[in-house]
């Protein structure tokens, strides 16, 4: 049989999941917890207040914004390789 784990638990453990920015399997995994136990607890306790209205709006903001930031970087890489090779080519 797994153990209990205490309500607070579960509301911290959703807390982090959904505000932490880090995947599911990843705080599951540090908690300890199987994903789909987690899955279970985010599923109840969505409409709670666990996570603040402006915390979880942060947090969607956050998960909408990494791949563009991803992106810029792989872009600002590419052109200061290309500004080498050019900057060599002149010499």
């Amino acid at each position: 049989m797994g153990l209990k784990r205490t309500d607070e638990f579960r509301q911290d453990a959703v807390r982090i999941a959904l505000t932490s920015g880090l995947t599911r399997k990843q705080v599951a995994d540090d908690l300890g917890v199987g994903l789909s136990t987690l899955n279970k607890w985010i599923t109840a306790h969505r409409d709670t207040d666990v996570v603040s209205k402006e915390d979880l709006s942060l947090a969607q903001e956050n998960e909408r914004l990494r791949p563009e930031n991803r992106l810029l970087k792989e872009e600002r890489e590419i052109l200061k390789k290309a500004t080498q090779f050019f900057a060599g080519l002149k010499q």
